[in-house]
């Protein structure tokens, strides 16, 4: 079922405010009287819901698809408009920006307290190790998190669609807190005639309920296996940056010093551009030099730490 049918419906019921539907102003429903007229009405509502549940779906998918596909295009069309990063799913760039940020500063920080032993190829060998090891720990960690987020919004699912078919009025006074949580001002016929629309398609009331009383939405289908690669993969890219330039030199020390300005450089654009990324048109430039700044401290410490404790180890 269509989460886009469920927006649009809020989004008509707001604008209603609270008028009746012969445009005069109702008595106001608070959360103390709720009880009294609306949910006095819900018995007349509920035989009609239960003996029509499950013939309406039928119908009901038809149509919600037919028009949540639509609007789903148009959306799509305008994201493609204002840009990149505004048509990819934002887990996905939330994934990709925590396997580069780690990947930036603890194989940096790793590398650079490894040259305090002065040996090149043990810097190497000791940063692809945890290159790789950390990629995989990572990938393996994000696999395992939206895999837990997946079972965790189908288990909701199946527990309101319980609900939903053995007590059809309790799902009534449920989506009732939902909108006077939206707006306490809602009148009591807004509130019913909002639900027996969407008694019209049973499976839109279990969604609205998730999607707005949970606060859930349905994770796409290979939401693990992309966040597994997304993390493990920004890792794996954000690790090689610190590793790169003691292929090129022939003293540790040389190297180290050509890996500090790399990150430098590049610990400080990725600041800028993630904050650029999270915040769009909001971000001011002040606020995405500061970030970058942030990130050069943040990979700084990390690799002066790392760096001191070998050095005193060793």
């Amino acid at each position: 079922m269509s989460i886009v049918a469920i927006k649009n419906a809020v989004s008509n019921l707001i604008k209603s405010g609270a008028k009746t539907n012969d445009g005069k102003t109702a008595p106001l429903l608070t959360n103390d009287n709720a009880s009294s007229n609306s949910r006095n009405a819900y018995g007349s509502t509920t035989t009609d819901l239960e003996s029509g549940s499950h013939s309406a779906q039928g119908n009901s998918n038809g149509k919600s698809n037919t028009s949540g596909s639509d609007r789903d295009g148009d959306t799509l069309g305008g994201n493609a408009d204002s840009g990149f990063f505004n048509s990819v799913d934002p887990r996905m760039i939330s994934d990709l920006i925590i396997g580069l940020s780690d990947g930036l500063t603890v194989p940096f920080a790793l590398t650079a307290g490894l040259s305090s032993l002065g040996d090149s190829k043990l810097v190497i060998t000791g940063g692809f190790a945890e290159l790789i090891s950390g990629a995989i720990s990572m990938g393996l960690g994000g696999y395992l998190g939206a895999k837990s987020e997946t079972d965790y919004y189908h288990a909701e699912v199946k527990q309101e669609k319980s609900t939903f078919y053995d007590n059809p009025n309790l799902i009534n006074h449920e989506i009732e807190d939902i909108l006077l949580e939206i707006n306490p001002n809602f009148s009591d016929d807004t509130i019913l005639s909002f639900i027996k629309d969407l008694q019209r398609t049973p499976e839109l009331m279990v969604d609205f309920i998730i999607r707005y009383g949970r606060g859930l939405e349905e994770p796409a289908e290979n939401r693990q296996l992309v966040s597994a690669v997304t993390i493990g993969g920004g890792y794996l890219v954000g690790g090689l940056v610190p590793l790169l330039p003691y292929f090129f030199v022939h003293q540790v020390g040389t190297g180290l010093i050509w890996s500090i300005i790399v990150m430098g450089i590049t610990l400080f654009w990725f600041g800028y551009f993630k904050t650029q990324v999270a915040m769009s048109d909001a971000c001011t430039l002040g606020k995405k030099i500061s970030e970058g700044v942030q990130m050069i401290l943040v990979g700084g410490v990390a690799a002066g730490a790392a760096f001191i404790c070998v050095k005193t180890l060793g």
